[in-house]
């Protein structure tokens, strides 16, 4: 945009500086014409009218010529800036573009800017752009006369991302989940917390972080980080006098691109995610949803781990993935998913070789054992910007030892697949649909599953867990509007105990009511820009209502079959403005 505005500028400014000089001529010659000479010195005789009247006339005309060149380079100046700012507010994650930040997942990507007709510059010499090292805009000269919409650091591009939120919001049960939803622990009527509502602020989904861009020797690298402030601390004044809420890390990745082949590490969003375009890691290039609520949907298969991927790209409308990220032996008992009974001599396997996901420290997560990365490999289909397809497949390994008998080893191999679909069907409305299925791979649906079951012997099982999502995303102006169907199955794995007759594994007669068949969801929402400015930012305010079913595998006599719960999001977020350049 900057080479654009200085050739568009430049050959009018300079005719308009030769005109100028030339009037001023004219004037300078006009007054020459009529100055009294000395009294030492005859008089001339004055020049005719004819001639007067002829320098009056070529006076005026410069004079015209100048307020129509003033006039149209305002039109010009005028159309530059509708399409200088028309153009970052595209480019921007924050409202319209594609993988830009993180404040938004963008539901319809957006058409090229179409070409402006501009009038045709007044004849001159063209200024030269200046020299720059590579097509890198992070190498080219700054043009002095615009306010770019990101920083320069050497030869890099650096945009900060990030948004201030505040929400307020409701549920009619005391869930105690804190903002987001733990979707598997919806308090029972018979409970004291199913007899209890809550309504809290939060200002937790608030974040910061930047992107760098730059170009090396003809790759295409990028730099994302990202915090929010849901993080877990010590400190128990929270509600008394000071809201101290802790930063977490969300993502923090290096990815590489040269010519067909691309290479990312670091800390990202799962490749199991469902895609909006492309294999790409940009948040606003993934399905993670449009709602408030910060643990997304139920039946969203997801989650934010350390890992690498090697992509290919045969084709602009094709893309190959394979990765290798953080396994985890998951036994169930996060974010309000029901963990599994373990046999009595096997007890002692939790934390210490499965994660049971209670009081587990960073120390014993990473100490736990873990016989490889989970493998998963992907291929997505862009035929157009109106659809994308992705499939996707994973590979997860277990692995235990007897502690009494440590020649007696177990292991066990799952996986899953997961098909998305992500079509326009008409201008500015999708539908999405995205499906899940495993053996040994619940751990990727918010941990609502657990991946296996321990038998009395010590032999491992998997357990079988499956998800769907299907709905709508539209934009009305400047209003997104979306409503989302969504549930998560989770299979039966039982056996007995060495006594014959205690019921272990998940889902058994007799098992808490913890432990889930099914979970659903439905939900909608909007997200309406009150303002918007590329230069400034922009301020937003959503909506989000939520309805949540979940049915258990065993109900005692007399207890209530299915619990739900109803849940309010309000929320208000000012966006950090800025977009990267166009490499």
């Amino acid at each position: 945009m900057n080479r654009r505005k200085t050739s568009v500028r430049g050959p009018v400014l300079l005719p308009a500086s030769l005109l100028l000089l030339a009037g001023a001529g004219l004037v300078a010659a006009a007054d020459d014409a009529t100055i009294t000479a000395p009294s030492a010195v005859m008089t001339p005789n004055p020049p005719p009218d004819d001639e007067i009247a002829r320098l009056k006339a070529a006076l005026a005309q410069q004079q015209q010529q100048l307020q129509m060149l003033q006039e149209t380079l305002a039109s010009q100046q005028a159309l530059i800036d509708k399409a200088a700012g028309t153009a970052s507010a595209r480019k921007s994650g924050t409202f319209t573009g594609i993988g830009q930040v993180a404040s938004t997942a963008p539901i319809v990507p957006v058409a090229p800017l179409p070409a402006l007709a501009l009038p045709g510059p007044i004849a001159g010499p063209r200024p030269q752009a200046a020299p720059a090292s590579s097509k890198n805009p992070c190498e080219a000269a700054p043009d002095q006369n615009a306010v770019p919409p990101y920083l320069r650091l050497g030869n890099v591009c650096i945009v900060p991302v990030g948004f201030m939120d505040l929400t307020p919001f409701w549920r009619d049960k005391n869930a105690a989940s804190s903002m987001g939803s733990n979707f598997g622990s919806i308090p029972f009527n018979n409970a004291v917390n199913g007899n209890l509502s809550e309504f809290h602020f939060s200002v937790q989904n608030s974040r910061l972080g930047l992107r760098v861009d730059g170009d090396w020797k003809g790759a295409h690298f990028i730099g994302y980080n990202e915090f929010d402030f849901n993080g877990t601390g010590g400190a128990t004044n929270y509600g008394v006098s000071n809201g101290a809420i802790v930063p977490r890390l969300r993502l923090f990745w290096v990815d590489v691109r040269k010519g067909k082949l691309e290479f990312l590490a670091g800390q990202s969003w799962s490749m199991l995610v469902p895609n909006r375009k492309g294999i790409s890691a940009l948040p606003g290039d993934l399905f993670y949803s449009q709602v408030i609520d910060i643990n997304y949907i139920a039946g969203l298969t997801w989650t934010r781990q350390p890992g690498m991927r090697l992509l290919f790209h045969p084709n602009n409308k094709v893309t190959i993935a394979i990765g290798a990220e953080q396994a985890d032996q998951y036994i169930g008992g996060s974010a309000g998913g029901s963990g599994i009974t373990l046999p009595a001599a096997f007890s002692g396997l939790i934390s210490t070789q499965l994660d049971g996901a209670q009081n587990v420290t960073l120390a014993s997560y990473l100490g736990q054992p873990a016989v490889a990365p989970d493998f998963i490999a992907k291929v997505a289909f862009d035929p157009n910007s109106r659809l994308h397809i992705d499939l996707a497949g994973i590979e997860s390994n277990f692995k235990t030892v007897n502690p009494g008998n440590l020649t007696q080893h177990f292991t066990k191999t799952g996986g899953g697949v997961q098909l998305g679909i992500n079509a326009e069907i008409f201008k500015n409305f999708r539908l999405i649909s995205t499906n899940f299925w495993s053996d040994g791979a619940g751990r990727y649906l918010f941990g609502q599953a657990p991946d296996l079951i321990v038998r009395s012997d010590g032999s491992l099982g998997l357990v079988h867990a499956g998800s769907t999502i299907e709905g709508f995303e539209a934009r009305v102006k400047n209003t997104q509007l979306y409503g989302y169907y969504s549930g998560i199955y989770i299979g039966r794995n039982s056996a007995f105990d060495a006594n014959g007759t205690t019921r272990i594994g998940y889902g058994y007669s007799g098992a808490p009511n913890s432990m889930n068949r099914d979970i659903q969801e439905i939900t909608a929402g909007f997200n309406q820009t009150m303002w918007s400015d590329p230069r400034y930012g922009a301020i937003n305010v959503m909506g989000q209502y939520e309805y949540l079913m979940r049915s258990p595998w065993f109900v005692a006599a007399g207890a209530p079959k299915a619990t739900h719960d109803n849940t309010i999001f309000f929320n208000i977020r000012y966006t950090l403005p800025g977009s990267m350049p166009n490499f």
